[in-house]
């Protein structure tokens, strides 16, 4: 008559809610999937006082944050006044830039967008394509 179900914490997992600190950043507990490139922001003109804590706080009411990487000197450890902050999904991205850019953050007004892919990333995606270039013959008018 009634169907047994069986729940296995390893086939059901969730992604976590705690948060620890290593090296400095603030990262979620357990490995996690691959994220949309447009769910990172960049957030640039931090005071040099605003903490991970303090990013995660303010920036967590937008959505669930993966990771917070706010960038240090490799010497003073004094912050370099801009972070990286990855969201689960794409759409808590794109509200924290529209609700948090041109902000006041720890006296400082604050500017969010997307997080651009370092030295032309995003290689799995598809490039955008214009014509094709002009061969050389076509450049001097001769045709081959």
């Amino acid at each position: 008559m009634f169907g047994v179900l069986s729940w296995s914490p390893a086939t059901h997992a969730t992604l976590p809610t705690s948060f620890s600190s290593i090296y400095g950043r603030y990262r979620m507990a357990s490995s996690l999937p691959l994220h949309p490139p447009a769910s990172k922001i960049f957030v640039r003109n931090l005071s040099y006082c605003t903490s991970e804590a303090t990013l995660v706080k303010t920036f967590s009411k937008f959505g669930q944050i993966v990771e917070v990487k706010l960038a240090r000197h490799e010497d003073t450890k004094r912050s370099k006044g801009y972070a990286f902050i990855q969201y689960c999904y794409q759409d808590d991205a794109v509200l924290a830039i529209e609700q948090m850019d041109q902000q006041i953050l720890d006296g400082r007004v604050i500017y969010a967008e997307i997080a651009k892919p370092l030295h032309g990333g995003f290689s799995a995606y598809p490039k955008p394509s214009g014509p094709p270039p002009k061969q050389a013959s076509e450049a001097n008018g001769t045709n081959v």
